[in-house]
């Protein structure tokens, strides 16, 4: 296989990954789901070490050294974070991933806002952290939500979904990528259709975020949430965007903590975005590992790692597509490197558990989207996902894998 590499040693990447190193079931692991979680590298797993044994301290609340350590170093990974999505430091909230800045934006902006009549527009292909939230919340105001379909291939009916943006739709939720197709959505384009309607518009980034570059001001969106795990970040940490009069305009989601100014029995007067938005002691030691993350990322460039991607992605389909009876989903020109699959006669849970045998790691199952495999007809799918750290020989143990289970089932 060609490998437009930019010049990067991607065997000595992967050596910064230890967990790659270790046997399951007495054979090589085969770690292929990546879309469910990330894979952490030395610097980001020395990064909590090093703060837990040097900076361990509660941040905004005391004037010593550790408590000022520790707040810098917090603050620093937001801003780390800020420049690696192209956006200020002081419109990005710190939580703990999609789901919870999902809500956020639900509880917080939607939820005061919206009225009987007004639609939320959200599409096929959603997990459901984006689109559970917009339910919750049509129930409590009276709003409806409005399904924007898909297309055979899986990537989104545009013609569709610009039909579907009428003058009720106050809001597009939509995923920048698909956690079960791969398909990326031309979100800077269909952000620009959403603004001259005057829709606002949440954008899912998470499986975006590990593997390209980033400009979120530039895609043009209201609202846009990742989650650290999935790259190559600690548990527990992602991050909203947001635009500043936004988040000037919502109230608090959650109450206490440094998320205020100053409190008495007859009121509280809350603290400026982004803090407003971060009661209580947030996972300070994750933080810092998702700073260290950011720099992890730009070290080996996100442009590197986004080729090297296309190219296993390559590489993977090829070889899954000369499996006799196998079947995938999401076929979009333009699409991430996941691919989920069935072969004729074998159950996805049955599939997944005997390549785990051979070391091989998939996710199977409906992947939080139960919605999108209705629209295929399926109860569920194997779903393989890679990332930058995989490599081509990896794709062919899998697929030696893939066609020895094959046989037993089939």
């Amino acid at each position: 296989m060609p490998n437009h590499d930019g010049g990067v040693d991607w065997a000595r990447v992967r050596a910064d990954f230890p967990l790659l190193m270790r046997e399951v079931h007495g054979k090589p692991l085969v770690y292929f789901d990546n879309a469910n979680t990330g894979q952490k590298p030395l610097p980001v797993i020395a990064s909590q070490d090093a703060f837990y044994r040097r900076q361990n301290a509660n941040v905004s609340r005391a004037v010593h050294a550790l408590g000022t350590e520790a707040t810098e170093a917090y603050e620093g990974a937001r801003g780390k974070l800020a420049r690696f999505l192209g956006v200020r430091a002081d419109e990005l909230v710190l939580c703990s991933g999609t789901t919870f800045a999902i809500n956020l934006v639900a509880y917080s902006w939607a939820l005061p806002r919206l009225k009987a009549g007004d639609v939320i527009l959200v599409s096929r292909m959603e997990h459901h952290a984006n689109i559970v939230p917009w339910q919750l919340v049509a129930q409590r105001t009276g709003a409806t939500v409005r399904v924007a379909e898909i297309l055979a291939d899986g990537s989104l009916d545009l013609d569709a979904l610009y039909r579907a943006m009428t003058g009720e739709v106050k809001l597009l939720a939509l995923a920048h990528v698909s956690n079960v197709l791969g398909t990326v959505n031309p979100v800077r384009e269909i952000c620009r259709e959403a603004r001259r309607r005057g829709i606002v518009t949440m954008v899912d980034g998470s499986q975006a975020a590990p593997h390209m570059k980033l400009d979120v001001a530039a895609i043009g969106c209201d609202f846009y949430a990742l989650t650290g795990h999935k790259m190559c970040a600690p548990t527990g940490t992602g991050a909203l965007w947001a635009r500043r009069e936004h988040l000037l305009a919502m109230p608090p989601f959650i109450g206490g903590g440094e998320m205020i100014k100053e409190v008495s029995f007859d009121g509280t007067v809350f603290n400026d975005p982004p803090h407003r938005f971060e009661a209580g002691t947030p996972n300070i030691a994750g933080f810092v590992g998702l700073g260290a993350a950011v720099d992890y990322l730009e070290s080996v460039g996100m442009d590197a790692i986004a080729a090297r991607e296309a190219e296993l992605l390559a590489h993977a389909t090829e070889a899954l597509q000369a499996i006799p009876g196998l079947r995938i989903f999401g076929t979009a020109p333009h699409k991430a490197a996941v691919i989920s699959f069935l072969v004729e006669g074998a159950h996805a849970h049955d599939l997944a558990t005997l390549l785990d045998l051979e070391g091989v790691a998939v996710r199977s199952g409906q992947h939080c989207a139960h919605p999108l495999l209705q629209f295929f007809g399926v109860a569920a799918t194997l779903r393989a996902s890679l990332a930058f750290y995989n490599t081509h020989e990896e794709i062919e143990r899998f697929a030696v894998a893939l066609e020895k289970t094959r046989r037993l089932l089939c």
